[in-house]
């Protein structure tokens, strides 16, 4: 089973892909400062058109349980997408595929089970990162209460 190189990725660094993105949008090779595949926790793409639908302007917003995936593994184009689970997006990084794509060789399903290390591993990744937060909310509770 191939290792999967995905990694997951701040708010801050989802952004500074996004800028790099738009700065190098009309060059005609683009080289992005940043390649290879990401997810972003707990946040979701919104995109809004201004002035006559010419401009597309994309934002991050928060919303738990919620995954955007950064796909630039060859360095010149950036493809985002949102997804409801982790696994779902981390599939879609490995194979292009969408979870309700139906393909020959690779279902969802198939490829789940034969990925499941590696989903329970970036899964630990992701509670460990959320742990301290939350010991954190706790904390500011409880000095709320004693004062």
């Amino acid at each position: 089973m191939p290792e999967l190189n995905i990694k997951l990725i701040t708010a801050d660094q989802a952004m500074s892909m996004l800028r790099d993105r738009h700065a190098k949008r009309n060059e005609r090779f683009p080289q992005l400062v940043v390649a290879g595949s990401y997810i972003l926790p707990d946040y979701f793409l919104t995109r809004k058109r201004e002035a006559f639908k010419i401009r597309r302007h994309t934002f991050l917003k928060k919303k738990p349980r919620s995954y955007v995936a950064f796909d630039s593994e060859n360095g010149q184009t950036l493809w985002l997408r949102n997804f409801n689970s982790l696994s779902e997006a981390m599939f879609w990084l490995n194979t292009g595929l969408k979870p309700g794509d139906s393909d020959s060789k690779n279902s969802f399903n198939k490829w789940k089970e034969s990925h499941h290390a590696a989903i329970e591993s970036l899964k630990d990744e992701l509670r460990s990162l959320s742990k301290p937060k939350k010991k954190e909310i706790t904390k500011a509770v409880k000095t709320k209460k004693n004062n």
